[in-house]
């Protein structure tokens, strides 16, 4: 029989998105032009060309389905990192964060037992933040929220954010940092360099500056989860811990802990696309703190969720069940009893 399996590593949008342009008064936001049926381009407000999508993408009832012929019990649901909206006027972009954390959480009402909601936040302004946080977990039922691997000119140990992770910590707000804005991206256009060596590479960064920002160390309490594997993390933290040795005077200055110290006290996602690599993470983060990712429903995802871990003759049917589906209901702060006795998001009307 099938082990039972969470997907934490998910995203949705509304079918339709409003103009914001026209009611904020400026651009860059993103728009859905519905071309076919069932399909959909993501556009810039300029019209410039940002994604092709399917009707998997907003149409909870369709993803049912496909998580029915995938064997995945429940879907943890995000927005699309592109929606974050961090570099918007505060209030829009907590307009923005509002209709999108009320449309998933009408997806979540439909299927309670299927959907599992983390919000977005307008973090550029951390008193907005909190109190959308606030909302999302208390009203909307949500378990957590979808962060980016960096907030503009912020990195995620910026002291200005350090409120936002003691809100989640209290609450006890599961995080899941996804990449977005990758760095160098304007200098790689070609070969799709963004997705393929930016992305990994932020989620590097936004590990590394919750390790030696101090912020894990003073809150370990919160429950991190990193999109892709860790990004480069896991293959460079020997190059890492090395350099937080040879050079403490520009490493050590805010933790005088290593970043290997860490090392299994936050979770990574298994979307690896790589045996030895998942292996790697496994030896590295232990099999308690790796949880099924799928980066569900694009090309750059797993086709078939769980696919690679069942695959995998030297795992343990222990380990496996631990990666497909014990572990992130640890993540989320569930048991399995909860997924049977959802209650219903009361939410704004918008």
């Amino acid at each position: 029989m099938p082990l039972q399996r969470i997907d934490v590593h998910t995203h949705i949008l509304p079918k339709n998105l409003p103009s914001w342009k026209e009611k904020f008064g400026y651009g860059g936001f993103i728009t859905l032009d519905h071309h076919q049926p069932c399909r959909a381009r993501m556009l810039r407000d300029d019209g410039k060309f940002f994604r092709e999508i399917e009707s998997n993408c907003w149409d909870s009832a369709q993803r049912v389905k496909e998580c029915d012929a995938q064997n995945v019990q429940v879907q943890v649901l995000s927005t699309v990192p592109v929606m974050f909206s961090y570099w918007a006027k505060a209030n829009d972009a907590l307009d923005v964060a509002r209709f999108l954390n009320d449309d998933l959480a009408e997806s979540v009402a439909k299927f309670p037992n299927r959907f599992v909601g983390i919000g977005t936040l307008p973090m550029q302004d951390p008193d907005l933040a909190i109190g959308e946080l606030e909302r999302c977990m208390k009203d909307l039922n949500f378990r957590g929220v979808q962060i980016g691997t960096h907030v503009n000119e912020w990195n995620l140990n910026e002291p200005a954010l350090f409120p936002v992770f003691q809100a989640c910590e209290k609450l006890g707000a599961a995080i899941f940092v996804h990449p977005w804005d990758m760095m160098g991206e304007a200098s790689m256009q070609k070969y799709w360099l963004p997705w393929l060596v930016g992305m990994p590479a932020e989620t590097s960064r936004a590990i590394c500056s919750l390790i030696f920002g101090g912020v894990l160390e003073r809150l370990p309490g919160l429950r991190f989860a990193f999109a892709h594997g860790g990004g480069s993390f896991p293959s460079t933290i020997g190059r890492i811990q090395h350099g937080f040795e040879a050079r403490p005077d520009l490493c050590a200055i805010d933790n005088k802990k290593g970043p290997k110290e860490y090392a299994g006290k936050f979770y990574l996602d298994s979307l690896t696309h790589d045996k030895d690599m998942l292996r790697h993470i496994l030896r590295l983060f232990g099999e308690d703190k790796i949880v099924l990712g799928t980066d569900y429903p694009f090309p750059l995802g797993e086709e078939r969720a769980g696919e690679m871990i069942e695959s995998m003759d030297d795992l343990s049917d222990e380990t496996r069940r631990k990666l497909l589906f014990q572990n992130a209901l640890n993540w989320l702060g569930m048991t399995a009893d909860d997924l049977g006795k959802r209650p219903s998001a009361s939410t704004a009307t918008r």
